[in-house]
């Protein structure tokens, strides 16, 4: 398939996924839907993400009318993902949106769910200790490498799960207020 019969079918999809969005794009959502490695918008209406989409499609074009073979193929692979995540996004909208109803947020049940992602903290933490501590171990660059990337990944997630308990006690502190 030549390449700009791809980058037709890239910019039709593109327009596909906007009339999809459309209904929902300018609500907005408690946080930035994606990941910053994804996209660098930290938006939370769907609009912000597809507009980035469609800067990257432009700049697609650019850098394939200009023979940059390494850019293309980065580009290419980076808009083919977040094209992917919107489309996940929006196929999960109706079951955010049930989950959202059926969230408890009496009092115990945030207790409960701060004290489960306190426990989930502390285990993060054990685990990144125990992979920092066998990192001088390793003999080879690649056992060094993977737990790295081991240790980057969790730390990633110990990060979610302290916004986390940061956003239960501010409910919390929100539910013994009265708001």
């Amino acid at each position: 398939m030549s390449t700009q019969k791809i980058l037709q079918r890239l910019e039709q999809q593109v327009e596909v996924l906007a009339k999809e969005i459309e209904p929902i794009a300018s609500t907005p959502a408690r946080q930035a839907r994606f990941d910053v490695a994804l996209f660098s918008t930290h938006g939370t209406r769907l609009r912000d993400y597809l507009a980035e989409v469609r800067k990257n499609l432009a700049h697609l074009i650019l850098v394939v009318d200009e023979r940059r073979p390494e850019q293309v193929a980065f580009l290419a692979e980076k808009l083919v993902a977040q094209i992917t995540a919107l489309q996940r996004e929006l196929a999960t909208q109706t079951l955010r949106t049930t989950d959202q109803s059926r969230l408890d947020t009496t009092p115990q049940a945030l207790y409960h769910k701060l004290a489960e992602h306190q426990q989930f903290e502390r285990r993060l933490i054990a685990m990144i200790e125990d992979r920092e501590s066998s990192l001088g171990q390793q003999s080879t660059f690649a056992q060094q490498k993977k737990i790295q990337q081991e240790l980057a990944a969790l730390e990633g997630r110990l990060m979610r799960c302290r916004q986390a308990v940061k956003r239960i006690e501010r409910n919390i502190e929100r539910k013994e207020n009265g708001f």
